[in-house]
């Protein structure tokens, strides 16, 4: 599966900004590896300024800038029910959210944050935020869900 497929089925289900679709594919692959051992895409994202960033979908929304992608129509995407079951869970998780939001919800949590490094907030970054990184801290945070 390719990053811009899983940006269709989210466009699919809503209009949103390229910065909300940037964060909704982060948590998308970030949950899917968690739970399943498995990305759901293989292009990479980077610990940019304003959060979570594919250099893929940055390019292909890149001419929206702040203003909201039209829903999609008729555009076929292939799942497996796993997959399915992933992007429904993030949609309900994080769709009530701007895209603002989620990008402070992101410089929260330690995938990012490690990212970063020493970069200074407004300072230009690039590094790589690995599967790992993300695995690490979300499987921490399902272990804490599951024993409350």
């Amino acid at each position: 599966m390719d990053i811009r497929e899983v940006a269709e089925w989210f466009l699919q289900q809503d209009s949103m900004t390229p910065k909300k679709l940037q964060k909704m594919c982060y948590y998308a692959q970030a949950w899917h590896y968690t739970l399943y051992n498995e990305e759901l895409f293989s292009e990479k994202i980077e610990a940019w300024v304003h959060g979570p960033v594919s250099r893929v979908l940055y390019r292909e929304y890149a001419d929206y800038r702040w203003n909201n992608i039209p829903k999609s129509k008729d555009v076929s995407v292939i799942l497996s029910d796993e997959q399915e079951d992933t992007l429904k869970a993030v949609l309900e998780t994080y769709g009530e959210f701007s895209g603002d939001q989620l990008e402070a919800l992101t410089h929260s949590e330690d995938p990012w944050i490690k990212a970063r490094g020493n970069c200074e907030e407004w300072e230009s970054c690039t590094t790589e935020i690995t599967i790992d990184s993300m695995k690490e801290y979300y499987s921490k945070k399902f272990e804490d869900a599951q024993g409350e």
